[in-house]
């Protein structure tokens, strides 16, 4: 029998403040990342503008037009807030990947 192990991920959370003007390059740098799960771009006060579900079928597909439309919105503000949450894997520091039960 194979043994597959998954990756141990966590998801973790940052924020990023960017100008407006650098805005579609910023959020254009973090999907190719490829590690990003959701974008959420906020105005300088806190309000979300638009929340971007990234996963890899999708990235391709929605980069274009989800660019397009930020440079809509970064020439209305000067100032904005990435939130940025990831998805990083855990360090084991040594631990052994759990056992299966041997078959009978």
């Amino acid at each position: 029998m194979l043994s597959h192990s998954m990756p141990d991920f966590k998801v973790v959370y940052e924020e990023v403040k960017v100008r407006g003007k650098e805005l579609v390059d910023k959020v254009g740098e973090l999907i190719r990342e490829g590690n990003v799960r959701r974008i959420i771009v906020k105005d300088e006060k806190g309000n979300t503008f638009v929340e971007i579900p990234l996963t890899v079928a999708t990235v391709g597909v929605i980069a274009a037009p989800v660019l397009a439309a930020l440079g809509t919105i970064a020439a209305l503000f000067a100032h904005f807030t990435l939130g940025v949450e990831k998805a990083e894997p855990h360090e084991t520091h040594g631990t052994a990947p759990p056992q299966e039960p041997p078959t009978a």
